[in-house]
């Protein structure tokens, strides 16, 4: 299978700095699972990764052996973690070894689909066609609903057809009834798949969403219009975990000529040119926008905001979402206009556009300093101040946790090295990843015991933690995991908060059922597992609130100046 599949079918973009795989916010998998009150069992994908060295068939020799003598052990049970660890030798150019792991999955999961569904993918990619045809089938038999083992058997058996192009889709049609049935299914899905689909909405509104989409079906409806209904209704379940995949689908679909000509900035409800592409000699960095297509911005930001998920009621994540597909939401959210007329705040006459040339999708934040890798420790021995960025936490015991773990502990060891005496932890942009990874943390900065998801047990603070002055910042890109973490930050009282709301907390809905709509064939990602922090009793509705809401104004956004990190070193300075 080539890498394009498996990033639509295996693993989900969330934003543009981090992929989120299947544990995305980790739901009792991983290092350690629940044996019963007083017992754990360890991961035997790591155990096994801790053994790379070994040859595969003697990795999988261990494996039995392990399971012979220690059933109970380890967490022999959890098949996602290990399908993962097949992947990573897929993914690192290692398809035999990856062939291997998926046959032991398929041997220790005889009845479940996806096994053989990763089996079918390995057999393509060292080429055998037939027995990935063969695994596929078995895939389908044991689940209809598997989509991915639908088309791959079609490819298979007719290799010459050529699937339909999102961009063909666009203004693709289907029959009245066919969309009608499809929000039908969506709605049925939404409700049977996700553990908590009513807890934001209640189940009448819910239908009532459906309902009025329907009632707006004509046999004329694009599939782009009809893409734009279900993101609604998708949106409508609160969930940052449950999407059709951001707005990536949109935008590949979206032509150049109808795409919104101005990159923007939504500050405080107020919209900015922050780029005029096309439209450089019409309009300046920094108008403000206020009337679109003669539509006053704060109606069709109301509009939009139906159709942006986020968790719970959170909008600072709403923003940032729009900040990132406004070039792209804005003409779904108008209906795609031909030609696009703005007015702006302080001259007299409404301005035609001209039509998008080329520009960036989704965009980028560049007017936060990016530290140049995922993980970095910048220290400051003037004033004895050090900070911590973490883009990611997305460190899996069967992938890259020890990554996570080295530069953690080796950062420490340089904090105190260095008598630190206030350490920033910068968790901006941070879309979350393993549990593993923020307990690691938390037992650096935590002065006291603390519990993290049930399974877990109490974990216990290192003795050489930090024992400075600790700052947070964060912001509403902040999910998933993010959100468990700061929520033991907050509630364990560790230090101080500085940024905006943010964009989860301690109640994650997570996991991923990967689903598509009969007719229409348009895919979607719905949560299918909760993962809630124990005796956390913050809001479930609100993300974690800041001790400083520090928002960055439009004149520091342009001059590229740090805000909210430099309000965090004024706290510091006024504390000596």
């Amino acid at each position: 299978m080539n890498t394009e599949h498996v990033l639509n079918h295996k693993t989900v973009i969330y934003g543009f700095l981090v992929i989120n795989l299947f544990f995305n916010c980790h739901s009792n998998k991983g290092v350690e699972t629940k044996k019963d009150e007083n017992t754990t069992k360890l991961s035997i994908a790591q155990t096994l990764q801790e053994q790379e060295n070994l040859p595969i068939t003697e990795q999988i020799a261990l494996y039995h052996k392990l399971k012979k003598e220690n059933p109970y052990g380890y967490n022999f049970e959890n098949e996602d973690e290990m399908t993962m660890y097949g992947y990573r030798h897929l993914w690192n150019n290692q398809p035999n070894d990856a062939l291997e792991i998926f046959k032991l999955i398929v041997e220790e999961f005889p009845n479940s689909s996806n096994p053989y569904d990763s089996l079918g993918e390995a057999y393509l990619a060292i080429g055998d066609s037939l027995m990935s045809l063969k695994n596929y089938e078995i895939s389908l038999r044991l689940n209809p609903e598997n989509f991915n083992a639908e088309d791959q058997i079609e490819r298979i058996k007719y290799p010459h057809r050529i699937p339909i192009t999102s961009k063909e889709k666009f203004a693709k049609t289907y029959d009245r009834q066919a969309y009608i049935a499809d929000l039908q299914q969506l709605g049925e899905k939404l409700l049977g798949v996700h553990p908590n689909a009513l807890k934001f909405i209640g189940e009448a509104d819910f239908w009532k969403t459906i309902e009025e989409k329907k009632s707006l079906i004509t046999n004329n409806t694009t599939f782009a219009e009809f893409a734009w209904h279900c993101s609604e209704i998708i949106a409508n379940i609160n969930c940052s975990h449950t999407s059709m995949g951001s707005f990536s689908l949109e935008s590949d679909m979206l032509p150049k000529a109808l795409r919104f000509p101005i990159q923007t900035r939504l500050i405080n409800g107020r919209l900015y040119v922050i780029d005029g592409y096309t439209n450089s000699d019409k309009v300046s960095v920094k108008d403000e926008i206020i009337e679109i297509n003669h539509i006053p911005v704060s109606q069709l930001i109301s509009v939009v905001h139906k159709h942006i998920q986020s968790q719970g009621y959170i909008e600072t994540t709403i923003y940032q979402e729009f900040n990132m597909w406004s070039t792209v939401i804005i003409p779904y959210a108008l209906r795609f206009p031909e030609q696009y007329t703005i007015k702006v705040k302080g001259k007299p006459r409404p301005i035609e556009l001209n039509k998008a040339n080329s520009m960036e999708v989704p965009y980028q934040d560049n007017s936060i300093p990016y530290c140049g890798k995922d993980l970095c420790l910048e220290l400051n021995e003037n004033k004895k101040t050090a900070v911590m960025t973490l883009y990611s936490f997305n460190y899996y015991p069967w992938n890259n946790f020890d990554e996570f773990k080295q530069f953690v502990d080796e950062s420490f060891k340089k904090i105190k090295e260095k008598q630190v005496e206030n350490l920033i932890i910068d968790l901006r942009f941070n879309g979350g990843g393993s549990a593993e990874s923020s307990i690691y943390l938390l037992k650096y900065l935590s002065r006291k015991p603390f519990a993290y998801l049930n399974g877990y047990g109490m974990q216990q603070p290192f003795k050489d933690g930090y024992n400075g002055n600790l700052f947070f910042l964060m912001d509403g890109h902040g999910k998933s995991t993010t959100g468990h973490f700061m929520a033991l930050a907050k509630e364990l009282g560790l230090g101080t908060i500085v940024g905006e709301e943010l964009g989860s907390n301690q109640f994650c809905t997570a996991g991923q059922t990967v689903l598509r709509l009969s007719s229409t064939k348009l895919v979607y990602y719905v949560a299918n597992t909760t993962s809630r922090l124990a005796d956390i009793n913050l809001p479930d509705e609100k993300g974690i609130l800041p001790d400083y809401t520090i928002i960055q104004n439009i004149d520091d956004y342009l001059n590229k100046v740090d805000t909210v990190k430099e309000f965090a070193f004024k706290l510091i300075s006024d504390q000596d």
